[in-house]
């Protein structure tokens, strides 16, 4: 296609003559043109941009709801550690701390109160700051609480072996075989048997024949051994610790010596009829600080034979 040409008709010589630009009038067409194309360029940018969008943008943004569906599911987890956490601690206090004695953790247990408007300075600014915030608050208080029913499961178990150990030297079950009847048990005696005048009798009689096994109810140590004419013949004490001290009297043998440990179920003598005794018995005796209390409150007869040497079996096995 032929370029067209323009001309301008010339008064002075009365006729028509190719018209050419000057370079500065030139330069003045280019720049607008190019201008022009510019401008438009950028506009068809803005729009395609706006319509479809960059694929570096696109990309930023596909990794920013990534991140956000990252911290909606650690949100979920921290949330699910809290409320196992809540539910370990509701067991502490309403089974192990209630039984052991230890005082309750309270439920409203939080971050602790540090911190403040700026403890999480270092994620403001952000494009999710709030999200990410949120987040790590409850990571805070989720760590703050599994830091306490930390602590509290080494106080349960330090609390726990204590009992433990109090219970195996604690007066818990019978000195002699199930199948040996009661006698007199703890009361005021209106004429004694053997005196004939009034008189407190401070234990348990069992009725058994002479060279019956008696055991030792609880662990500790033998405090005396042998006879004290005290009118309870050949007699052991122990000393279980805690403000418990037992004793077996009127004992035909004392089977151990002062001083010596005791486990619950060892054999420490036979039952007889020295001492202050109108017949073959055992006189089984609790003190507990030094106040008299009834040894009754202490066991049961609901094993068989069969099953109470079982269980002194047990109990005296190395």
């Amino acid at each position: 296609m032929l370029k067209r040409k323009k001309y301008v008709f010339d008064t002075a010589n009365l006729q028509f003559l190719q018209h050419r630009r000057n370079l500065t009038q030139k330069l003045v067409r280019f720049s607008l043109f190019f201008g022009a194309s510019v401008v438009l360029a950028l506009f068809y940018g803005f729009i395609f941009q706006r319509l479809v969008g960059s694929p570096k943008q696109e990309l930023l943004e596909q990794r920013v709801d990534e991140m956000k569906l990252k911290y909606a599911l650690l949100e979920k987890k921290i949330d699910y550690s809290t409320a196992a956490v809540a539910d370990l601690r509701s067991a502490d206090n309403s089974s192990y701390r209630a039984i052991l004695d230890l005082p309750l953790i309270p439920e409203d247990i939080s971050e602790g109160g540090a911190g403040g408007t700026f403890k999480f300075g270092d994620l403001s600014g952000y494009l999710n700051t709030d999200l990410m915030m949120s987040v790590r608050s409850k990571f805070e208080d989720l760590k703050t609480q599994t830091n306490i029913q930390y602590n509290s499961l080494n106080e349960l178990k330090e609390k726990a072996a204590e009992w433990k150990e109090m219970w195996a030297h604690l007066p818990y079950i019978r000195p002699v075989n199930v199948t040996m009847k009661l006698g007199d048990g703890m009361k005021f005696r209106d004429i004694h048997p053997v005196w004939g005048s009034p008189k407190w009798h401070f234990g348990q009689d069992f009725r058994c024949p002479i060279g019956t096994e008696v055991h030792a109810t609880g662990a500790g140590t033998v405090y005396f051994a042998g006879n004290e004419n005290d009118g309870f013949g050949n007699k052991v004490v122990i000393d279980h610790g805690y403000g418990y001290r037992t004793i077996y009297g009127h004992l035909s043998k004392c089977n151990v010596k002062r001083g010596d440990k005791i486990t619950r179920g060892d054999f420490i003598g036979l039952s007889g009829n020295t001492g202050t005794s109108t017949g073959p018995h055992l006189h089984y005796q609790i003190d507990l600080f030094g106040e008299h209390v009834n040894p009754l409150w202490y066991f049961e007869d609901s094993l068989t034979e069969e099953e109470y040497f079982q269980m002194l079996d047990y109990l005296t096995k190395p």
